[in-house]
């Protein structure tokens, strides 16, 4: 799938199941905490804290999606295209950081 079948997915859904889109504040608080779920597995999966019996169930890859479509709620409701995004922002990264890692002592 690509990101813009996936845009076009998550409007289908919203406009059918979904009723409409929650307003862009809405779906602002909640991108916020469905990221704040995926780093509560996260701190546990791959930090120092401990899961909870009532959280050792949990799917990090489901919580991911959950933030990604989200995201791209926001981003139909703001008229964004999330490739041509992702494009210019791998230009921007590109040119402003081709050397930045590389020459960064602490990753090797």
């Amino acid at each position: 799938m690509t990101i813009k079948e996936a845009q076009q997915l998550v409007d289908e859904w919203i406009n059918k199941v979904g009723v409409r889109y929650f307003s862009e504040l809405t779906n602002t608080a909640l991108l916020m905490e469905e990221v704040g779920e995926v780093a509560r597995i996260m701190a546990r999966r791959y930090g120092d804290q401990s899961f909870k019996k009532s959280d050792e169930a949990v799917d990090l890859a489901d919580e991911m999606a959950d933030v990604l479509f989200v995201l791209i709620c926001l981003a139909n409701q703001t008229g964004i295209d999330l490739t041509s995004a992702l494009e210019k922002n791998m230009l921007k990264k590109n040119s402003r950081d081709s050397q930045r890692h590389r020459d960064n002592p602490k990753l090797y």
